[in-house]
């Protein structure tokens, strides 16, 4: 849900080719399914993992080594065990923006790949065009509304997740049922505060996705166009379009990423310790 992506194997899927005549979120899904078939909610899946493992990765690893570092510091300062929101708040912020920062190319040719029917030498000409045209930076095309999405999510998230093992006396390793609930209630308030700039990153992945990178001097929109044009056409209910299917989406998907990483961390504590001895 999170890619944009209407062929398979090349052929445009029938229920884009149709209009539609389509009421709310389950309506759209039964609609697909029957159309496509069931494996057809998974289009996409294989460049959407190119991109999402590496970033995970360095998302990840980037906040729990900065988080750390920020926490040791604030023990050495204060004496104070206990630790403030704003260290997870900030190394969330650091680490999102690093991550989305590294794989905004693989972002852009991910998009272009699904948005058109392209081989991969065809692939390769677009990208050498988008170097002519805008340089090797024009590969971070898309950063920005990217960023005001995913960094305050992430801070959002994180802070509010904290917040919930504090006030639940779960800190400092909670419980697997803990984390998954408090992890879907994060990503929750987390998905509804950033909704708009969810919206106004999938119209410009549109926008990159229909652009022809050979064309020289063209602008893009920034996002503040794009949000104004949103809210000028469709008024403020138009940012929070689609506020249903991304928290369906959003609030699962914390739960299990932030069940398993506290799973896994707690896990390799515990290897640690006792290899130590």
């Amino acid at each position: 849900m999170d890619h944009i992506c209407h062929c398979v194997n090349g052929q445009m899927n029938t229920w884009v080719k149709k209009p539609l005549q389509i009421n709310g979120t389950i309506g759209t899904l039964l609609h697909i399914i029957r159309n496509e078939g069931l494996l057809s909610m998974w289009s996409g899946l294989p460049p959407t993992l190119v991109m999402a493992i590496p970033a995970t990765v360095t998302y990840f690893v980037t906040y729990e080594q900065l988080r750390v570092i920020l926490h040791d510091k604030y023990i050495a300062q204060t004496g104070e065990v206990d630790q403030p929101i704003w260290i997870p708040l900030i190394s969330s912020a650091v680490a999102r923006t690093w991550a989305v920062t590294l794989v905004s190319p693989l972002e852009l040719v991910r998009t272009k790949m699904q948005s058109k029917r392209l081989s991969y030498k065809e692939l390769s000409i677009a990208c050498r065009s988008l170097v002519e045209s805008r340089g090797f930076f024009g590969f971070w095309m898309g950063w920005s509304p990217t960023i005001l999405r995913d960094v305050p999510f992430s801070a959002v998230y994180w802070s509010s997740y904290e917040g919930l093992k504090r006030a639940a006396g779960q800190i400092p390793e909670p419980t697997l049922s803990f984390s998954f609930f408090a992890g879907a209630v994060a990503g929750t308030i987390a998905g509804t505060v950033t909704l708009p700039f969810d919206v106004v990153k999938t119209h410009r992945q549109i926008e990159l996705g229909e652009a022809n990178f050979a064309i020289r001097g063209r602008k893009m929109s920034t996002t503040k166009s794009l949000m104004m044009r949103i809210y000028n056409t469709e008024g403020i209910r138009g940012l929070f379009k689609g506020y249903v299917p991304r928290i369906v989406k959003v609030a699962p998907a914390c739960a299990i990423m932030i069940s398993t990483y506290e799973y896994g961390k707690s896990f390799f504590v515990r290897y640690n310790k006792r290899n130590s001895y």
